[in-house]
């Protein structure tokens, strides 16, 4: 996007002779993924460095294991996209939580600790990057790339969100990209659905911008001396992008089909499923509804988008449910018989399954059915 030089690493003179300001942003020193980002001013010009805090969230105490239902829509707390975050369950890898952003970000933000990943449950608007910006609207997965800065620009006060945080990369699946990267015919998606930034705004503008960067576990804030969105041009492979849940084509067949048929994403010992509206299984004698089954090494994370989903009972929507690696989980008492003989569901959901136990943040007890883990219990 925007002006580029025939050649990287050369000089790129502006109209009264100076140089636009090279920057190579990339992943894994030299060896990953990377774009090139050429600036009006310094990336590096900041005038003041101060620490903030500690942005690590203070988790529980151990507990008895038990599955877990936290009703997220009660946390009803407005204001920005980064801010009000209110996390719910993490680990070393991954952080999960939800946010109400109404207002706009008076400052700007970038994550160096590793990619972030929003879905946009309710609301419209817009992220402002240093690649360009990004529109959004329900349903929408968001990806922001490690060390890319930004700021939310919501256009209503409907926006609710689902937050993951990872200390990694964020990438789709591997078993649905060949050799050379691209995505091949079995894949429930593909380049065609995702959208890059829609336009690069340069800002040339000198004076004091404030960036607040999460790094090392903590928050620190970075007085630049100009506008931080200063990039004329950029090409490459790390960028922010989006894709609509809508635009995932469910695989389905004649039995229940397991959960890695609806994988979109994956991270360091993490994945990222979307539960869509889709046929059910055709054999004449199929259960639609899953079997009970043990998450022997991975905890189960659902974040209930909307309709009736087909195995549950007492959810709502915005409600998130754990199913922790050791014990057995499955469908509530009734909806394996009631399954028989649909043909759809409309349900959507995402889910986050973790290959490291997760935690409960202590927060997150404010907003639990502490009855859930006897709902399957009958009289």
């Amino acid at each position: 996007m925007g002006e580029l030089p025939h050649k990287r690493h050369t000089m790129f003179k502006k109209e009264d002779g100076s140089l636009y300001r090279e920057q190579v942003m990339g992943t894994k020193g030299f060896s990953g993924i990377q774009s090139i980002l050429y600036h009006h001013h310094f990336p590096t010009a900041v005038k003041e460095a101060s620490y903030l805090k500690d942005a690590i969230p203070e988790y529980e105490k151990q507990g008895a294991l038990q599955h877990r239902h936290f009703r997220t829509a009660a946390y009803d707390k407005k204001g920005d996209a980064v801010v009000d975050r209110c996390y719910f369950l993490g680990n070393e890898d991954v952080l999960i939580g939800v946010v109400n952003p109404i207002e706009t970000m008076n400052y700007f933000y970038r994550n160096g600790d590793g990619d972030e990943l929003f879905f946009v449950h309710h609301g419209t608007g817009k992220i402002e990057t240093m690649f360009g910006e990004i529109t959004y609207e329900p349903g929408d997965y968001i990806l922001i790339p490690i060390g890319t800065i930004y700021r939310v620009i919501p256009e209503d006060d409907q926006n609710r969100w689902l937050v993951i945080e990872a200390t990694s990369a964020i990438t789709t699946p591997r078993r649905y990209r060949n050799e050379y990267g691209q995505l091949m015919e079995h894949s429930p998606f593909c380049e065609r659905d995702i959208r890059g930034p829609e336009r690069l705004t340069t800002y040339d503008e000198k004076g004091e911008f404030e960036v607040v960067t999460k790094a090392r576990g903590s928050l620190h804030r970075h007085v630049f001396d100009h506008h931080p969105l200063d990039v004329v041009g950029w090409d490459g492979y790390l960028y922010p992008w989006k894709f609509n849940i809508s635009d995932f084509e469910p695989i389905t067949g004649r039995i229940h089909q397991p959960p890695p048929v609806h994988q979109t994403f994956e991270g360091n010992n993490f994945v990222v499923c979307s539960f869509v509206p889709r046929l059910y299984d055709y054999h004449p004698e199929s259960i639609p509804a899953p079997y009970f089954h043990s998450n022997v090494d991975s905890d189960e994370v659902l974040y209930y988008v909307e309709g009736n989903f087909m195995s549950r009972k007492g959810i709502e929507e915005a409600s998130i449910t754990l199913h922790p690696s050791g014990i057995p989980h499955g469908p509530h008492p009734g909806k394996i018989e009631g399954s028989i003989g649909k043909k759809e569901t409309l349900e959507l959901a995402v889910m986050i399954d973790t290959f490291r136990p997760l935690k409960t943040i202590e927060q997150a007890k404010e907003y639990e059915d502490e009855a859930y883990m006897k709902s399957w219990v009958t009289e």
